[in-house]
């Protein structure tokens, strides 16, 4: 008996699922939910399902690639622990719906409610549509809407491919320039140059995100790993 195994490509996508995700929000909303993101700010998604509250959050933690949500990070929070929704940290949680009004009753900070049933925003910072610099956050838009377009087109790994593509291609167009801006020593370690780096973005708009995206713990991260050795990193992109 012959079986086969088949894998993605890339491993980041395994276990991912972007269709559970566009099935129950607008690609508007997801680019909301994205830029919340890539800011390090506090998600609360809500459904009643468990598997959707878990295969969407993942969803939302795999748009950031080649970075990693860097904070707390709860698919489905037990009824016990909802109280970390008062947390003044950075988290990315998952409740399940019949806890709202506890919820919202919680004396927590400013944060994004998304509510997966309803496929809305229930509570938002407000400042959602400005944090992505608009001419790429529309160039995002159109290939969200495109896959919407030709739905029944695409088998669930090609969407998979098609959608995380948008947004590696995001990052490659803002901060792909990172490594020309490491200064190597003779030892081989790496030391970045934040100021210049940031200079070298002609666009405003651009430059004016990127100075708070470099403030973040998965852009220090990531630049931390990029300076211990030229190797590693240059394949990343």
């Amino acid at each position: 008996q012959l079986i086969e195994l088949t894998r993605p490509v890339d491993a980041h996508l395994e276990h991912v699922e972007f269709p559970a995700l566009l099935q129950r929000l607008s690609p508007h909303l997801i680019l909301h939910i994205f830029a919340s993101a890539v800011l390090e700010r506090r998600l609360i998604f809500l459904a009643e399902e468990l598997s959707i509250l878990s295969q969407c959050i993942h969803a939302v933690a795999a748009l950031l690639y080649p970075f990693t949500w860097a904070h707390t990070y709860i698919p489905v929070v037990p009824e016990c622990l909802l109280d970390t929704v008062c947390c003044p940290t950075p988290f990315m949680v998952g409740i399940q719906m019949r806890h709202l009004e506890r919820v919202l009753d919680q004396p927590m900070e400013e944060a994004l409610i998304v509510d997966l049933c309803e496929g809305r925003i229930l509570r938002a910072v407000g400042d959602e549509e400005e944090i992505l610099p608009i001419k790429l956050q529309n160039e995002m838009l159109m290939s969200l809407n495109r896959h919407n377009n030709n739905n029944n087109v695409h088998t669930s790994e090609q969407v998979n491919a098609l959608v995380s593509e948008a947004f590696v291609q995001f990052f490659v167009r803002i901060v792909g320039h990172y490594s020309s801006h490491i200064k190597w020593s003779k030892n081989g370690s790496g030391t970045f140059q934040e100021r210049a780096f940031c200079k070298a973005i002609a666009s405003k708009t651009n430059r004016k995100f990127v100075k708070k995206f470099v403030k973040t713990n998965m852009f220090s991260l990531f630049i931390e790993e990029a300076e211990k050795s030229r190797i590693p990193q240059e394949g990343k992109w």
